[in-house]
């Protein structure tokens, strides 16, 4: 019984929505730009361990202080996992992540452990600071030529490595803003807490001006999918900026919607 308590509380404390969520679409993007079933398996191998040493990492930091405003939904509090068991498995994962990522190629395995550690500073130190979304801007910058260098041994467009860039900004405000009171309770104060509740409002931005990017940049025609993702995308900006109250899952559809992109778009890399 001990054990399957552990094994649950490593699960759920991996993060396991963002993780599968970026796992997922990075593994759509190398199969869509051409990676062949083994090489998207790897891909996947890759940002699998890379995401679960960055999930761990995170709730073994923050353990402290997520037992002090009593978060019932980090496992750590809830006694289902111990702080030192989440060291031990994220140093494991991050070891493991380290010749899995060179498999891929040595510059690809580089742009990938680039946003491992992107991840991990933020983690450690950056989340607590004005320039918290400078390693979500760098390391999901770093994706897209993760995929090339590992498929045609090319750099990612400008177009892509923006575009991803922003993504990972937008989502460093969407997913600070529902833990903002407690954030702030416990002396994070990065640049969405120094925001403050503007930040509901300004996450959408950096995703509809990847959505964009996503969209037009690449050569060829806009398509079906292109115009319509720009439409879905203006009419939730609008919603977002009309209504003071509009649910957090709107943001999350602007995010979506950009994603849709990125894979349709994936050949384009």
């Amino acid at each position: 019984m001990s054990r399957l308590r552990t094994v649950k509380g490593l699960a759920l404390a991996c993060h396991p929505g963002p993780t599968v969520a970026v796992t997922a679409l990075v593994t759509a993007v190398a199969w869509s730009a051409g990676r062949g079933l083994t090489g998207s398996l790897l891909v996947a191998a890759t940002i699998l361990t890379g995401h679960l040493s960055i999930g761990w990492s995170n709730d073994a930091i923050d353990a402290t202080r997520d037992s002090i405003v009593n978060r019932r939904d980090k496992p750590v509090v809830l006694g289902l996992v111990g702080r030192r068991t989440l060291w031990v498995a994220a140093i494991v994962a991050l070891v493991v992540t380290i010749p899995v990522s060179l498999a891929n190629g040595v510059l690809a395995g580089l742009a990938h452990l680039l946003f491992v550690a992107c991840a991990w500073a933020y983690n450690l130190r950056l989340k607590s600071t004005p320039v918290s979304w400078v390693p979500y801007a760098v390391g999901f910058g770093a994706l897209p030529s993760f995929v090339t260098l590992g498929t045609s041994g090319d750099w990612a467009p400008w177009w892509a490595t923006a575009a991803t860039a922003l993504l990972g900004v937008g989502a460093h405000l969407a997913n600070v803003v529902p833990d903002l009171a407690d954030d702030l309770a416990t002396g994070v104060r990065g640049w969405p807490q120094r925001l403050g509740q503007a930040s509901r409002l300004l996450a959408p931005l950096p995703l509809a001006t990847a959505t964009v990017l996503l969209t037009v940049a690449p050569s060829g025609q806009v398509g079906v999918v292109g115009w319509v993702a720009l439409a879905v995308v203006a009419v939730l900006l609008g919603v977002i900026v009309a209504w003071k109250q509009a649910p957090f899952l709107v943001t999350i559809g602007v995010a979506v919607v950009s994603v849709i992109v990125l894979v349709v778009r994936g050949d384009a890399l």
